[in-house]
């Protein structure tokens, strides 16, 4: 490996861990940011969600724009807008201020996660460029363990805000590599980005996003609620539509036609889902009702990183074996019931007893599912459509954890008798509702599974996808994007 690859390398994956770190380690800040700048529930969400929403819905287009106008333009842009707006999120005087900055977090999260699996590809020939993913790929798990670690410790002895200002001097050194090591390449001619494509899934998303979480507030009657839910749906029907009939469409519609294509996304989405519910309601019920700290409640996640860290590329290669309709059927049922676990959990939280043994099991059932999944996925489409499958499948991780928050935020809501979660029963028992909701869908997507997942119209190993969409994106993606 030549410096100028090591130093591309490198780039790429601070570039991508400043996203995965800023979807991470927010959910341990969450009580600290309410307790400061208030709003209860709907503004934690919507802290949570603005993020979400920004990257799920434009991460498709940002990966067009890359290979228009070149990867090493729009990497460069978007890390240096997610450092101005980390800058923003970390100086916010009020919660309307940090939610908009999260927002463009968002948005030039979208340009960097595309970019950066873009610039190795660019980087590395075809028999180094697994390897190369595959660091790549090791130490966006890493981040994901570092996250809640950090915040934890971060908001707990110093302030919330520096979780964000902390960003800025690992953007500084990844413009520095960029500039240093990241060749220029030519704007490509004759391609257009679908811009209305883009701007209706974000209305679309939005609209329904936001009645989702304000519903609370003021009732499902109320005009704030159902005009932005009805121009939600209608935009987002819209963008169907569009994305049929358009020239260069941000979204393969045509790709759902294939089975195990569109099967796999249902599972995506189910899956995805509920990982984001139990980490979201789980951080906050721990530090609002059961008492814990900011780095405690962040170290309780860990073991469910570790065991894919260490198990996930196993359990791809046993599926490379025996093919992907068991592990994508028996894994999620595994989680679901590592889920359930979670209702042990009451006013008084003992880590051994109530969540250590949920979150062993749940963290099994994961790493059975995510690896196989992927590469599902992938192997459904052709080998010139891995690069839009895999990052529709990324989308749709991304949108899951959006949907899902939002929709178990209303029946919570609903459970509540405060703003926030109190230390009474009335909040033990929101939590049990978010745990069987979460446990529902994780075990839906091993249902989708088990009934809908034949064998791969061709081969993509699993062992070569391990922490699927969690950690950026499977080798296979990364090697057909080159041709």
């Amino acid at each position: 490996m030549s410096r100028r690859q090591r130093l591309t390398l490198v780039a790429a994956i601070l570039g991508s861990s400043v996203t995965l770190l800023d979807g991470t380690i927010v959910n341990v800040a969450l009580p600290a940011i309410e307790r400061d700048l208030g709003g209860g529930l709907p503004s934690q969400q919507w802290v949570s969600n603005a993020y979400l929403l920004a990257l799920g819905s434009l991460i498709l287009i940002g990966g067009s724009l890359g290979d228009i106008y070149g990867v090493r333009r729009i990497f460069a842009i978007g890390i240096g807008a997610f450092g101005a707006f980390s800058v923003l999120c970390a100086v916010a005087p009020t919660i309307e201020v940090l939610i908009a900055a999260r927002a463009l977090q968002g948005a030039a999260g979208a340009l960097l996660m595309p970019s950066s699996l873009a610039i190795i590809v660019g980087a590395f020939e075809d028999h180094e460029r697994a390897a190369a993913i595959g660091s790549w790929t090791a130490w966006g798990g890493i981040a994901a363990v570092v996250g809640p670690l950090a915040g934890g410790e971060i908001v707990d002895n110093v302030s919330w805000r520096w979780i964000f200002a902390l960003n800025v001097p690992l953007i500084l050194g990844t413009l520095a590599l960029i500039l240093a090591a990241v060749p220029a390449t030519a704007r490509v001619s004759g391609r257009r980005v679908d811009l209305v494509g883009a701007l209706l899934c974000v209305l679309g998303l939005a609209g329904c996003v936001f009645a989702l979480i304000e519903q609370p507030r003021y009732g499902w009657s109320h005009p704030a609620i159902f005009v932005p839910l009805a121009f939600g749906l209608v935009a987002f029907a819209s963008f169907l539509v569009f994305e049929r009939r358009a020239p260069t469409p941000m979204l393969k519609l045509d790709l759902f036609a294939r089975r195990n294509f569109a099967v796999g996304n249902v599972e995506t989405l189910t899956m995805y889902a509920g990982l984001s519910i139990l980490f979201f309601f789980l951080v906050i019920f721990l530090q609002q009702v059961a008492g814990y700290s900011a780095l405690r409640s962040g170290l309780t996640t860990l073991p469910v990183t570790l065991v894919m860290f260490a198990l996930s590329r196993r359990f791809g290669a046993l599926a490379d074996r025996y093919g992907p309709r068991l592990f994508m059927g028996g894994g999620p049922l595994i989680g679901a019931a590592g889920i359930l676990l979670f209702l042990r959990a009451g006013m008084h939280v003992s880590y051994v007893r109530d969540l250590l043994p949920g979150l062993l099991v749940f963290s099994l059932g994961l790493t059975v599912t995510v690896a196989p999944l992927t590469a599902a996925v992938l192997a459904d489409a052709d080998e010139t459509d891995a690069g839009i499958a895999s990052a529709i499948n990324n989308a749709v991780a991304r949108v899951a954890g959006l949907v899902g928050v939002s929709v178990v935020g209303v029946v919570v809501a609903s459970t509540l008798t405060g703003d926030t979660f109190a230390r009474n029963a009335q909040s033990v028992r929101a939590f049990h509702h978010a745990v069987l909701i979460c446990a529902a869908l994780v075990a839906g997507g091993g249902v989708a599974g088990a009934l809908g997942i034949t064998n791969p119209r061709r081969t993509v190993r699993a062992e070569g996808c391990p922490g699927g969409q969690l950690t950026g994106a499977p080798e296979p993606a990364g090697a057909r994007r080159a041709a």
